[in-house]
């Protein structure tokens, strides 16, 4: 797909990208880290994390395009969780099929956000510390290394963006259907302005999410954090089970091109959920146990309260836990490998909101 030659976005586009407020600009140059790029160009490079007092330190890979024109500033990250391939594949291809030129505004790409889950191969946590990286927003930058990435997170990128995208899919052990986050801040113009931007990524099922907090000392995700900050944002969630498949990275690289659509940065419309399906509850199963984990229900289906959605042995094969559902709806995502401990997610439902 090429959009080397696309003229910049105006009517509809041009009216919702000036809705978001002033976009960060400084001159002819966006500042990021180290680096400055020059309108109409792109650059790459590493955010520096800094050493703790447990001696790591690293950076985080990404790559900006600075529009020729004015506009918002849009953040996609992916990677918080680093066994969570499709995101990660998809901001990589749009690295390479966008050209600034035809940019107005500025795209940031936040390439892989937890390098070092994503050299060691692990899920949830950063090895370093064992922390969830996606749990310690807004961060520490005298922190452990989790606190610390957060930080330089929340400084460099969600800072300096009007609208951020948290992209995620199902981790290594997770069988997910696609479905998006609108978190809800209490403030209604915002709150509206997100309800677009999640119907805008395009993915079928749509999450109502009010447990989020309101404190931003203790906002422990990434796209509240930005919300919290005022910022435009939605997490999502469209790939599994570590899977690298062309159908999941193109359904991130669709999304991301439809919000950017949607916010003014590209020419032409962009195509939102059509038949969205809303879900106002939701609710993630842990286990009691450590052991092995067999699920009975394939993500995407139907299960009813009290339901056995799968079973939990111990280490010798003895049965442990019918583990049911907790009330109706449908079975967002599963655990789709053996291994399970104790407080872990085993499966999430969702009840579908009635008309």
């Amino acid at each position: 797909m090429s959009i080397g030659k696309t003229k910049i976005a105006s009517g509809i586009g041009l009216v919702l990208a000036l809705a978001l407020g002033p976009a960060v600009w400084a001159g002819d140059d966006f500042a990021i880290g180290s680096v400055k790029v020059r309108a109409g160009t792109a650059a790459s490079g590493y955010l520096s994390v800094p050493a703790g007092k447990d001696g790591g330190e690293g950076g985080i890979p990404f790559t900006v395009l600075h529009g020729a024109e004015k506009g918002p500033v849009l953040a996609l990250v992916a990677g918080i969780h680093a066994y969570e391939y499709p995101p990660i594949l998809a901001l990589y291809r749009l690295k390479a099929m966008l050209d600034p030129r035809s940019l107005r505004g500025t795209l940031i790409l936040v390439h892989i956000a937890n390098m070092p889950s994503f050299k060691k191969r692990t899920l949830y946590y950063v090895p370093e510390d064992w922390k969830n990286l996606n749990r310690v927003f807004p961060g520490d930058r005298a922190g452990t290394m989790s606190q610390r990435i957060a930080a330089v997170l929340n400084d460099e990128v969600i800072g300096r963006a009007d609208a951020v995208i948290d992209m995620h899919c199902g981790d290594g052990c997770e069988a997910l259907i696609p479905y998006t986050y609108w978190m809800i801040s209490g403030r209604k113009d915002l709150d509206a302005k997100t309800r677009e931007l999640a119907l805008a990524f395009g993915l079928p099922h749509i999450i109502i999410d009010d447990t989020r907090g309101h404190d931003l000392k203790t906002s422990k995700y990434c796209g509240n954090t930005a919300l919290l900050r005022g910022k435009l944002a939605i997490t999502t969630e469209a790939g599994c089970l570590g899977r690298t498949d062309e159908e999941s990275v193109d359904l991130n690289v669709r999304g991301a091109l439809s919000v950017m659509r949607h916010l003014g940065l590209l020419e032409g419309q962009p195509e939102p959920a059509a038949e969205p399906v809303w879900i106002d509850k939701y609710e993630v199963v842990n286990s009691k146990w450590s052991g092995v984990w067999t699920p009975r229900v394939p993500m995407g289906a139907f299960v009813r309260e009290g339901e056995i959605v799968g079973a939990v042995a111990d280490y010798l094969g003895t049965w442990k836990e019918d583990v049911r559902a907790p009330f109706t709806g449908i079975l967002l995502y599963v655990v789709g490998t053996p291994p399970c401990n104790e407080g872990e997610p085993l499966f999430e439902v969702g009840r579908v909101k009635e008309k």
